[in-house]
This record gives structure tokens, C-alpha cells and sequence, in this order.
């Protein structure tokens, strides 16, 4: 059935066009034949400043220094070239122009795009409710929320992962089921909450999450405020009851994402900790080039990618309507995988990154389970943020629905998921079509 569109989605789609077809206006009208001219030499700094990020990442000693020198000169020249032409005030208006029309089309895409948010479900009283909480996390959130006190105050137990020793997070979570807790919840890390969280769902219970940890990806996808993680205790009296899938990854559940190849491998190095930068321009050739490193095979929906430099399997689709390619998840129901593989081993292929349907050197897939197979016995694996070796193959599977999460009922909530530019739905729009 074909739906009419909205006054405002009209216009805005009528916008989007006006705009693009003033950048293109300003170009020719003011560069007439050089405006030509204008957009190779563009073209041409932005793929040659891509190419020297990449020769900078991939190579060592005075080739990568080179490249840096190569990627900082290529937008000067760009700029000079302009400048002397008399050109750079029309190139910065085109742009500007260019931007606008993305912007006004993709607000004429969002516009009465419902359903993107998950589904909520009544939330049962709890009576023996049980907290982990750690004083470190996230730079010391617990103390300086006073989440402990708060928690208590409204009938949580609460249990500090603090002192000299090594806690086992699970044993006191299964002891807390054991001794008639009926909800768990921690404030802490995403690593942390994805342990609890598979008890969790393990005995059907509802789970809590408290955003006390350093990003907190998990409670971003979840709508809930980042910045003040004592709101989220409002979900104990007043909350509802999300369902979303949790990931697997050879028996262990996570909760965001799970990251193979040249990340996993570098974050695994004992220097990483002490000098992050230093080590990871360190491996990246030998990892780039695949002198370092197992070779990976990755099967998933009926495809297969042989020797990928990096892969990143999460518990849902990532969105990639944003610049960097990797958004975040609208939602965390749609009980599949997401999967995102690079296989850049060259130049050109990086160059070739810059075009969105590029699949060679990116793929992007979804699927029920992935397989990543490997030339050695075990390989690094990032879970959640925490460095692991697991045996090969490693298995990546999802349970959709399995984790009931509890959130308050006032929260800042979820943006619906920012659409791509699709013209030919814009057109349709523009004339008054569904």
C-alpha cells in the first residue's frame, strides 16, 4: 500500500534536492569549465591522503614517515590550489550546500520512521533484589554516586567487587540466586555485566544494569543515562522490562561485541596497557601484512572471507548511516549477529573504502552464527573489552530474547537509527509519493 507522506517530509525532500542542485549551480556558475577541474583535484587529495594514512599504518621507518608527511601536505595542497585558482570560497559553498542537502534529506527519511525502539513489558515487584558494584570502575562512579548507599536504601542487596583479592563475579552471582535473590544487576564494566548478565537470562531473571562503567556501549544501546548512573536504580521501584538477545562466543555470553584479528592481537601485547599508541603503530605491519598473527577464515551466511585483517562480531547490527561507518545498535531484539569483516592489504583497497558499497575490502553481514576458523590452535579474542585466548574454531552464535533487562521508566531513550540518503525514495517524496 502505497502511504502519503507528511507535509513536512514534502518539503524537506524538496530541500534536499534544492540544495544539491545549488551545489552544483555554484560550481558551474561560478567555475564554469574549472569546476570540473575543482572536483578531480578534490577526488584526487582525498584518495592520495587515504593512501598515505594507510602506507603510515602499514609500513615502517621512512616510508611511514613519508606517508605522514605526504597525508599532512595532500588537503594543503588541495587548499593552495584553490586559493590560487579564487576558487576556495566556491568550493567551501558547494560543500556547504552539499551538506545541507544530506541533512534536510535524511530528516525527510526520519520523519514518522516509528517502530525502531524494542518493545516494553510490565516489571514485576522484586523482593530480594542483588547488586555487584565495582568502587573502580569508570574512575570511581560507585563512590562518587554513592550508588552503594542508594541501592541500599531501597532494599538491594549490594555486593563490592573491592580488595587485594581476585573475586569470582560469577560464584557470587550464582550464590545470590541461590539464596533467593530474584534480580541481578552491576555497576561496573560491560565485561562484568555480560557475566551476570548470562545468569541472568540462565535462570530467567530480570537484569539491571548500571551505567558506573567506563563507555558503557551496552547502556547506550540501551537508552539509559550515562551520565548520572544513580537514575538507573529507578528501574528496582519504577521500571519496565526490555527482552533483548544476547551474543555467545564458545560458551560465554557477551553483550556487545566480540573483535578478532589486528585489535585482539594488539590489545593482547603486555606493552599495550603502558603505551596504547606505540604499540599498536608497532604491530600493525607485521599484522597488516599477515607476518604476524593467525590467518583467519571466517564463515557466516553463506559466505566465506579468507584471511580478513579484522572482524568484529556483535549481538545485533550495528547501524552505519554515521561517517566512521559504526554507529550504534537501534536495537537489541532483532536475534541476529551482526558482523563486520576489513580485508585491507593494500593501498587501493583502502582508497576503495571510500566507496560504501565497496564489498572487497568490507563486508557487512548478518547472520545466526559465525564460525572463525584459524592456522593456529588458539587466537586473541576482545570480549566485551577484555583480552582473551580461545581455542580454534571459535563459534559465535546469538539467543534472542534470552536476557529480560530492567530499565527505569523515565530514561533518555534510544535515537531512531539515522537512515542513508536514498534519492530515489526522496523523489518519490518530493512529488507527494509514499
Amino acid at each position: 500500500m502505497d502511504v502519503r507522506p507528511t507535509w513536512a517530509q514534502v518539503w524537506l525532500a524538496r530541500s534536499a534536492f534544492g540544495a544539491a542542485f545549488a551545489a552544483v549551480a555554484v560550481l558551474v556558475g561560478f567555475a564554469g569549465l574549472r569546476s570540473l577541474s575543482m572536483l578531480i583535484v578534490g577526488v584526487v587529495g582525498v584518495c592520495v591522503f587515504v593512501a598515505a594514512v594507510y602506507w603510515f599504518l602499514a609500513k615502517r621507518g621512512v616510508v611511514r614517515w613519508a606517508a605522514a608527511v605526504v597525508a599532512v601536505a595532500a588537503p594543503i595542497a588541495v587548499l593552495v590550489l584553490y586559493i590560487g585558482a579564487q576558487l576556495l570560497w566556491v568550493a567551501l559553498l558547494s560543500l556547504a550546500l552539499a551538506a545541507l542537502a544530506a541533512i534536510a534529506g535524511r530528516a525527510a527519511l526520519s520523519v514518522n520512521a516509528g517502530g525502531h525502539g524494542m518493545p516494553t513489558y510490565p516489571a514485576l515487584p522484586v523482593k530480594h533484589p542483588f547488586l555487584l558494584m565495582n568502587p573502580r570502575s569508570g574512575g570511581g562512579k560507585v563512590t562518587k554516586f554513592g550508588l552503594k548507599e542508594k541501592a541500599t536504601a531501597m532494599g538491594a542487596e549490594v555486593a563490592l567487587l573491592d580488595g587485594p583479592d581476585i573475586v569470582d563475579v560469577a560464584a557470587l552471582a550464582r550464590d545470590a540466586v541461590a539464596r533467593g535473590a530474584d534480580l541481578l544487576g552491576v555497576a561496573g564494566g560491560d565485561g562484568t555485566q555480560a557475566l551476570v548478565a548470562g545468569i541472568a537470562a540462565e535462570h530467567d531473571l530480570p537484569f539491571l544494569v548500571i551505567s558506573a562503567g567506563t563507555r558503557n556501549h551496552f547502556a547506550l544501546d540501551l537508552g539509559l543515562d550515562r551520565d548520572d548512573p544513580a537514575k538507573c536504580l529507578a528501574g528496582l521501584t519504577d521500571g519496565l522490562e526490555l527482552r533483548v538477545d544476547l551474543g555467545v562466543i564458545s560458551g560465554r555470553t557477551f553483550v556487545n561485541n566480540a573483535s578478532f584479528g589486528a585489535y585482539a592481537e594488539i590489545v593482547q601485547s603486555p606493552a599495550y596497557r603502558n603505551d596504547k599508541a606505540g604499540t599498536t603503530l608497532k604491530m600493525l605491519p607485521d599484522l597488516i601484512a599477515g607476518h604476524r598473527g593467525p590467518r583467519l577464515v571466517v564463515h557466516a551466511a553463506g559466505d566465506t572471507v579468507d584471511g580478513p585483517q579484522a572482524m568484529l562480531v556483535s549481538s545485533g547490527p550495528y547501524e552505519t548511516g554515521d561517517v566512521a561507518g559504526l554507529g550504534r545498535r537501534a536495537r537489541l531484539d532483532y536475534g541476529v549477529l551482526g558482523i563486520i569483516v576489513v580485508s585491507v592489504a593494500t593501498a587501493g583497497q583502502a582508497v576503495g573504502l571510500l566507496r560504501r558499497n565497496h564489498r572487497r575490502g568490507l563486508a557487512l553481514l548478518t547472520a545466526d552464527e559465525v564460525v572463525v576458523e584459524a592456522d593456529e590452535a588458539e587466537i586473541a579474542v576482545g570480549v566485551d573489552g577484555e583480552a582473551l585466548m580461545l581455542p580454534t574454531p571459535v563459534r559465535c552464535t546469538t539467543r534472542p530474547k534470552a536476557l529480560r533487562v530492567r530499565v527505569p521508566r523515565n530514561r533518555p531513550g534510544v535515537p531512531p537509527p539515522t537512515p542513508a540518503i536514498d534519492w530515489v525514495r526522496l523523489r518519490r517524496l518530493a512529488v507527494g509519493r509514499g
